[in-house]
């Protein structure tokens, strides 16, 4: 039987991750009471950390609440807030309480969030921060001085699927030769897109997941194309949404179609709603995973 998130991604099992959001606030319960729909169904739950520079609770302590309720958690981690000596001292304390995986970014710009006059750190980059992962693994520290007991985290990142984007590609490459051990992608609309950029990848040895956001309005999809960049919804997706008498249920149609083209070509689904998770467990059953082992 596979018990971690680790032994799963090395086995041959379509994986499904999810993402949940820390409250913006010390109640709590709402958001463990999201999570439990994707329990026993959600191989692990990436945690945001102030996900679109918008502040929550630390990802760090939501990880632990979700740990505590029997969830596999994936703890993100951004550069943008901490500087060296921070995310380092997050990661040993995230060990400590027992979180064994983290995925790595970047992190948006704070301009984008709820802070807009707050200073970025960036101190390091996201493949700097696998590098650092990956010396507290070995026992040290970022500036090389031995830990009184090292970590093991299972390490991921995170990617654009544009083809054409060869800096976003070098820059995924750079992300595995430092030990990404999986990678979660931007939402998937265009299929077509995605098996090129699958395509262009192949050489990379590590386990991809695949994102996808349900759409839930023609709105929605609009916006996608307009401000998310690397994001392509296509022409007959938009014509569906904007023409179907529940945008919803249409949305949650083409995402279940979606998730049965990409079991042909990527490792697992993210699934990232744009609120509840109420909706998850019938977008898996309608895609025929639910259930799966």
């Amino acid at each position: 039987m596979l018990t971690n998130f680790r032994e799963k991604l090395n086995s041959g099992k379509f994986l499904v991750t999810a993402e949940v959001s820390p409250p913006k606030g010390t109640r709590f319960s709402g958001s463990l009471e999201d999570a439990r729909y994707l329990k026993g169904i959600a191989d692990a739950l990436n945690v945001t950390d102030n996900q679109c520079s918008i502040m929550h609770m630390s990802s760090l302590a939501f990880s632990k609440l979700l740990l505590d309720e029997g969830h596999e958690p994936i703890m993100q981690l951004t550069c943008r807030d901490r500087n060296r000596i921070g995310l380092q001292s997050d990661l040993l304390g995230a060990y400590a309480l027992g979180i064994r995986n983290v995925c790595l970014m970047t992190g948006d710009y704070p301009s984008c969030g709820d802070h807009p006059g707050s200073k970025p750190v960036y101190d390091l980059d996201s493949v700097q921060l696998l590098q650092l992962v990956r010396k507290l693994d070995s026992g040290i520290d970022f500036a090389g001085n031995k830990l009184d007991g090292g970590t093991s985290f299972c390490a991921g990142a995170v990617t654009g699927i544009d083809p054409g984007k060869t800096i976003q590609l070098i820059k995924l490459e750079k992300k595995v030769r430092c030990g990404a051990e999986f990678i979660q992608t931007q939402a998937v609309y265009d299929v077509g897109m995605f098996e090129e950029f699958m395509e262009v990848t192949s050489h990379l040895e590590v386990p991809i997941i695949a994102g996808l956001i349900p759409l839930k309005s023609f709105s929605m999809a609009q916006f996608m194309n307009k401000y998310i960049s690397g994001i392509s919804v296509p022409e007959e997706i938009m014509s569906r949404i904007k023409d179907a008498p529940d945008p919803v249920e249409e949305g949650l149609s083409i995402a279940s179609e979606t998730i049965k083209e990409l079991m042909k070509l990527s490792r697992g689904v993210h699934i990232m709603p744009v609120g509840s998770h109420k909706n998850t467990p019938r977008l898996l059953s309608m895609a025929g995973i639910l259930g799966n082992d």
